[in-house]
């Protein structure tokens, strides 16, 4: 029945043209800005700071590289605005749209549908991760070709790595990217839980993971930044470190799921609470 269930929270979340906004946007964005890195001059910039570090540039401007370079800031803004965006449908929607009413009269608990629908959201996150992560590696390569990956984000991270081993720390970044994806969902989906409108759950959602990078951001709490919720979602980044500080991310992970758990706990409790059906 469980399987059932999910299936269909997944016809109906997928029947829906608002789903596909996020798949759409992505691809477009990685189209643009993979043509862009090509004809303008981010390339021979990209490269002149390879040669600077001692690093022949045609080894490592690659497709991989490229993919990895709009994975950045595409997980930063674009991927928590999508999946909020589902996230905060999936239970507000249906009490806007009167359909709530109905199916609760059926003989399920609000639990149990309520984790149907946060599956349901779990894997569009997971899908919208691999669309972001499968779309990157084909615009890259047609474009630019096989190569080494080359990663580089200012004051954080340099690391060089060959073809092979670029696409293993590529797939496992990716891999936990994913369960920022969730995290933020799970967000959304708490606040859907909330006697509010849809389109304020996923403002909320989206408010709670602003604050949280701005907090972050700001230098003199740099030794809070354990207790942000941002902080923690940024560990797919570690899997491009040399070598990857795997106990940072098992204490980010630890942290992420006890927040996945908090959102759906939270969320139920006040679902549960709620008066639908008079």
């Amino acid at each position: 029945m469980l399987y059932l269930q999910l299936r269909g929270e997944l016809w109906k979340l997928f029947g829906k043209k608002r789903t596909y906004i996020g798949f759409t946007i992505i691809l477009l964005t990685q189209l643009i800005v993979t043509v862009w890195f090509k004809y303008s001059r981010a390339s021979p910039t990209m490269a002149r700071i390879l040669e600077g570090n001692g690093y022949l540039a045609e080894q490592f401007l690659s497709g991989l590289t490229v993919a990895t370079v709009m994975l950045v800031p595409i997980a930063y803004v674009l991927l928590p605005l999508y999946v909020a965006l589902i996230g905060g449908d999936l239970v507000a929607k249906e009490v806007e749209d009167g359909t709530l009413r109905m199916i609760l009269s059926r003989p399920i608990s609000r639990v149990r549908l309520l984790l149907v629908k946060w599956l349901a959201g779990s894997v569009f996150a997971v899908l919208l991760v691999a669309a972001l992560a499968g779309f990157g590696a084909v615009f890259g390569h047609l474009f630019f070709g096989i190569g080494g990956l080359f990663v580089f984000i200012p004051g954080e991270l340099f690391s060089v790595f060959s073809a092979s081993e670029g696409w293993q720390h590529y797939a496992v970044s990716n891999t936990f990217l994913t369960v920022k994806a969730i995290s933020i969902m799970s967000a959304a989906f708490m606040f859907s839980c909330f006697n509010v409108k849809p389109a304020a759950a996923t403002i909320l959602a989206l408010s709670f993971f602003f604050v949280n990078a701005v907090l972050q951001e700001i230098p003199y709490f740099r030794e809070y930044q354990h207790f942000f919720f941002t902080h923690h979602l940024n560990l797919w980044q570690l899997m491009f470190g040399q070598p990857i500080p795997w106990w940072k991310v098992g204490q980010s992970l630890s942290v992420l799921v006890g927040f996945n758990v908090s959102f759906l706990v939270i969320g139920c409790a006040v679902f549960h609470a709620r008066d639908i059906k008079s």
